[in-house]
């Protein structure tokens, strides 16, 4: 907004973000059931290519549809690939406890959503925006090629799994908590691309204090993937999941209060805790609502979940963008808070319809 695509509006620029991830979302999808039919390598080596290519080709990008290609549709890809594929990987490593370990396991990206806007911010005065962004795609390359070392396939795959469970549909928790989900998910990522330009335009704080937001959000979702999912263990994820997602929609109505440095960095501590359970939990939750009959359609159902998930990720963001140039702020944070609400109460009633109005079942 500031620099290389100064002459895009917010909404325009929102496209690229919310395209790459609902990209991961329908790619993961698509990429289970070419992990399943043994093709699990090769996956993983054409996702971490992709990824790479992405970000050096950034480093050229003079104008948005350059951007667009690049950041949206190659790394979009290329994570969708790596997501599934890691996470099915990982699951064959676990008996019990699956659920703190994809908590662990999603501590990465939090982690390096702290490191790479400081690696950014820092070289970027120094060595110009094209290198700053090569040296991010060179780390990238460096730690995406450990993976494909390591990656080692413990368990082969049972057989191939359909693209598709329409019946799955038909079970109400399952129906109702992917359309909550797809309503939470509509607002949940608001804040990530209009935090800082709040800061900086409303004059709360200038722009080197409001880069490091990123990495404070970041930073508090990590324990946000962990902590959730260690009592999802012991009273259900579903049970952690609905007021965690509820907690999101509050703190985006914080924001419209939210006029100083310390309170912006409060709330948004906050709301990168609870909204890393919403990243971490989603994986156990699938596991719950489709039960020992289903187990064997789990990556299926939750390939159609993800599916839904991403287009609302996808028009989220831009439609924020477009209400913060007609109403100001004050309707985006209202906008965003709003759907993550009304997901929650949707995903309670996936709840209630799962296991019943008892508060203390494990569910």
């Amino acid at each position: 907004m500031s620099n290389l695509l100064a002459d895009s509006s917010p909404s325009d620029i929102s496209w690229i973000g919310s395209v790459q991830a609902f990209m991961l979302m329908l790619v993961g999808g698509i990429a289970g059931p070419i992990y399943d039919a043994g093709f699990a390598r090769e996956v993983l080596f054409v996702g971490s290519f992709l990824i790479v290519l992405g970000q050096m080709m950034l480093s050229l990008c003079t104008e948005y549809w350059q951007v667009f290609l690049a950041q949206g549709i190659s790394i979009g890809v290329g994570t969708g690939l790596i997501f599934v594929t890691g996470v099915a990987i990982l699951s064959t490593y676990f008996s019990t406890r699956l659920a703190l370990g994809l908590g662990i396991a999603a501590t990465g990206s939090s982690i390096g959503g702290v490191l790479y806007p400081i690696m950014f911010y820092k070289l970027q005065p120094s060595i110009g925006f094209a290198w700053a962004s090569r040296v991010m795609g060179f780390v990238a390359l460096a730690t995406l090629a450990v993976s494909n070392l390591c990656f080692h396939v413990r368990v082969k795959p049972a057989g191939r799994r359909a693209l598709v469970d329409l019946p799955a549909w038909k079970e109400v928790p399952y129906l109702f908590y992917n359309f909550g989900s797809f309503l939470a998910f509509i607002g949940l990522y608001t804040p990530f691309f209009y935090i800082a330009t709040y800061a900086i335009e409303e004059d709360i704080m200038g722009r080197e204090l409001a880069f490091y937001i990123f990495s404070v959000l970041n930073a508090a979702s990590t324990f946000g993937r962990i902590l959730p999912n260690i009592v999802a263990g012991k009273v259900g994820p579903l049970n952690i999941l609905v007021p965690c997602m509820a907690m999101t929609g509050v703190l985006c109505f914080c924001l419209i209060a939210a006029r100083t440095t310390a309170a912006i960095m409060t709330i948004m501590a906050l709301y990168g805790f609870f909204s890393g359970a919403l990243v971490s939990l989603p994986g156990t939750v699938y596991v719950e609502l489709a039960g020992p009959t289903n187990r064997a359609k789990i990556g299926t159902r939750m390939g159609q979940g993800f599916a839904l998930v991403g287009v609302g990720i996808l028009i989220g963001s831009p439609v924020s963008g477009a209400i913060r140039v007609r109403y100001g702020y004050t309707a985006v944070w209202a906008f965003a808070g709003a759907f993550c609400l009304f997901g929650s109460a949707v995903v309670s009633i996936a709840r209630f319809a799962q296991a019943g109005w008892a508060l203390r079942k494990v569910v």
